[in-house]
């Protein structure tokens, strides 16, 4: 799976939203609701048109944990809603599937539609997560609040969502401050550390098994070229 980036110019962003009408209403309509919500592609493929129709923010589950989340609706974005959603059934599908399908419009057609209008700008990977990360790309760039963005991903540190969007991690003492007593409290900095002693002692018993495929090595080498990286610039701060 390609990485993917934020598309950070407004010009390019245009283009694409403008190649996405193109192609159909309903990618048009779909990119802008992740680009302004923040929204996971598949948590957007299971709304059906009532739970947008005239609504201000939607409250979802996210991650395994069931986490709420409340993902606010831009006064524009409520807007196109309404006029994408007007005369059709309520309980139907806000993005339906192909003509006959009873389910809704599935993540792999709509990430087919997006990535062929991106190939046709020239435009780097464009991927599920593309909308997600052009909306945090920008509500930093225009609030640079990163712990909001952490908050609503779920994400385990600000150096997670720094990195998710693109940017390189900026800290304060503020941010330090923060990061011990979050460290410290019921041994968390501790508990960690021993999660990840776990999960790359399960790696180191999974690399003698015959039956793991190519890819799996792949994402090993990855992660332990990150983490050297990464270790070695710990050693020289």
């Amino acid at each position: 799976m390609s990485w993917v980036s934020p598309i950070k110019d407004k010009e390019t962003l245009q283009k694409f939203e403008n190649g996405l009408k193109a192609a159909g209403e309903k990618y048009y309509v779909l990119f802008e609701i992740g680009l302004g919500t923040g929204l996971k592609m598949p948590d957007i493929l299971g709304l059906r048109n009532e739970d947008v129709w005239e609504k201000e923010v939607l409250e979802l589950n996210i991650g395994k944990k069931t986490i709420r989340r409340i993902f606010k609706i831009p006064e524009n974005l409520q807007r196109e809603i309404l006029v994408y959603t007007e005369g059709k059934d309520p309980k139907a599908w806000l993005f339906p599937g192909r003509n006959g399908s009873k389910g809704p419009l599935s993540k792999e057609h709509a990430c087919r539609v997006m990535k062929r209008v991106g190939e046709e700008l020239g435009l780097p990977p464009v991927g599920s997560s593309t909308m997600r990360k052009t909306f945090a790309w920008n509500y930093y760039k225009a609030t640079g609040d990163i712990f909001y963005l952490q908050n609503l991903f779920n994400h385990a540190s600000p150096s997670i969502t720094y990195r998710y969007i693109g940017e390189k991690p900026k800290r304060t003492v503020k941010d330090d401050q923060r990061s011990r007593f979050l460290l410290g409290k019921d041994d968390n900095g501790k508990k960690r550390i021993l999660l990840l002693e776990n999960t790359l002692e399960e790696i180191r018993e999974s690399l003698g098994d015959s039956g793991k495929n190519d890819a799996f090595f792949g994402r090993v080498d990855c992660l332990l070229t990150e983490m050297e990286e990464l270790t070695e610039n710990f050693k020289r701060m």
